[in-house]
């Protein structure tokens, strides 16, 4: 290795084991290689077995309208679905949408795995593996398309490179460059890789020999670096309004104290990543909150990655709801020591230990085998909104409307009025006709990928799951008339699941508005 990349590396170079834990080591990298080898194995069964969901289908869309950033969210949720549709020569399927993140998730994972044993033991870092993998959200998630997961991946790099650049290297230069490029991987994946700097903040600040990080030029080229790499959705939103940061921030404000919020917060991990994952990761870090001014080293990092993300979403959900995954992000830089007590209580009793991962993983298969028999079968009746509602039944829709040969017709788009089911319409079909989302109000994306008047003179078909006809009131007078074309069921394992209806719109005489400010302008 050349003088130049050893110094940059060094921060992922562990020294090799002595003689005496040879054993160990191998018999711990094996243990962890299986459990990424068997979790990829069983996200590909999951992507192959599932339809895509509403947030899948959209992102799909991010591949096919390339940009520099995205209303919903940074571009690094594009790029990680191109490499799984390119690494398929260009099928698009569910399987090939989710590839990507499922090799980005197994990377996760033995990056969690590489952490924890550079601070405790490589069993502490199989058993951090474990529980990552048997969480709730991350089993899920990880067969998913979703933002989430290149977010956690490229978190963990941060935290990696800060235990370095704080503990292990204080003063060094490059450990700082792996955390700028960390960083900006971070957040060109999800806006809230901001609470990463913040943390090493914070952790400066309660650390008085750190504070002469300060005066080194790392912690600014860290910053420097991440904002760089950050800088094409920085260059989208001032060309676009400042759109994507208006919105995600107006879900973080709210000027009334709404206890729902707060329960949510609590509730939300505990649901997510199951009890008995959420009680090792929530134990560690009480204990250490509780002795803070003795935490001392990378567990005081730990603790001040975990507090920052959780202290905001604890405050924002005083005043408004929760999506219930968000503060999981929080939980992340607890699952070393989470693994490091689990790999201590499983010296001192194998057999608890074994019998307690066997246990997890016959919940997680249980849950997924009940989950996929309703979303693919409609196994079970739900008197109001079906939970699963999301990611059943477009396929349906799709051999409805080829059957009747409404799509691929020349000047003649689709659209319907919510972005998350013209996401699952234009993924069904395949793009094979263009969709759109005519909704003055909440477009999302759509409001970005074209402009209104480009579709003066176009037939548009609506294809709607509504009971009561309002889209035609509201939409119809855009266009010359309306008429009624098809009427047919969404099934899902030839069960009937909802009514769906297509109207034929002939004929757009005026665009469309949205209210979305485009190109910086209303």
């Amino acid at each position: 290795m050349n003088g130049f990349l050893r110094p940059m590396l060094r921060p992922f170079l562990t020294p090799q084991p002595t003689s005496s834990a040879n054993t160990t080591e191998v018999s711990a990298r094996a243990a962890l290689w299986a459990v990424i080898l068997i979790g990829i194995v069983f996200r590909l069964a999951w992507a192959a077995a599932w339809e895509a969901s509403n947030d899948e289908a959209y992102h799909y869309l991010y591949t096919t309208h390339a940009d520099l950033s995205y209303f919903d969210h940074p571009p690094m949720t594009a790029w990680v679905a191109q490499l799984g549709l390119l690494l398929c020569g260009g099928w698009v399927h569910p399987i090939s949408l989710r590839l990507g993140f499922i090799l980005m998730f197994a990377a996760t994972t033995w990056l969690l795995a590489r952490w924890t044993a550079r601070w405790f033991n490589p069993w502490a870092g199989v058993y951090a593996a474990i529980l990552l993998n048997l969480s709730g959200y991350y089993a899920s998630v990880g067969g998913f398309a979703l933002p989430d997961v290149p977010c956690a991946f490229f978190s963990l790099l941060t935290m990696y490179a800060l235990g370095e650049a704080l503990v292990a290297q204080p003063g060094r230069f490059w450990p700082w460059v792996w955390v700028g490029l960390g960083f900006g991987g971070a957040m060109l994946s999800k806006y809230y890789a901001v609470f990463l700097p913040a943390s090493a903040v914070l952790y400066i600040l309660l650390t008085p020999g750190s504070r002469r990080l300060l005066r080194t030029p790392g912690p600014y080229v860290a910053v420097g670096l991440g904002f760089a790499l950050f800088s094409p959705v920085l260059i989208w939103n001032a060309a676009n309004g400042w759109a994507s940061f208006r919105f995600q921030g107006a879900r973080a404000v709210g000027l009334t104290f709404k206890p729902i919020g707060l329960i949510a917060f609590v509730f939300g991990p505990f649901v997510y990543l199951f009890p008995w994952v959420w009680y090792p990761l929530t134990r560690a870090l009480a204990v250490r909150v509780r002795h803070l001014g003795s935490v001392v080293g990378i567990e005081r990092v730990m603790v001040c990655l975990a507090l920052v993300p959780l202290a905001f979403f604890g405050v924002v959900s005083c005043n408004r709801w929760l999506l219930l995954h968000w503060p999981i992000i929080g939980f992340l830089p607890l699952f070393p020591l989470a693994g490091a007590a689990w790999a201590a209580s499983a010296t001192a009793e194998p057999t608890r230990a074994r019998r307690r991962i066997a246990l997890m993983i016959g919940v997680i298969l249980a849950i997924t085998a009940v989950g996929l028999a309703h979303a693919r079968f409609g196994a079970f009746h739900f008197p109001n909104k079906d939970p699963l509602e999301d990611i059943s039944g477009w396929e349906s829709v799709a051999t409805e409307l080829d059957a009747r040969n409404l799509v691929g017709q020349p000047k003649t788009f689709m659209f319907t009025t919510k972005w998350y089911e013209s996401g699952q319409l234009a993924f069904a079909i395949r793009e094979r006709s263009p969709v759109l989302c005519l909704n003055d109000g909440d477009a999302r994306g759509f409001a970005f990928w074209s402009k209104p008047a480009d579709w003066i003179g176009w037939n548009g078909y609506l294809v709607t799951t509504e009971k009561q006809p309002w889209e035609v009131d509201v939409i119809g007078p855009y266009f010359e008339r309306v008429r009624k074309v098809a009427e047919f069921p969404m099934t899902r394992g030839g069960v009937t699941y909802r009514p769906v209806m297509v109207w034929k719109f002939v004929n757009q005489r005026y665009p469309f508005p949205f209210n979305y400010p485009i190109d910086g302008k209303k």
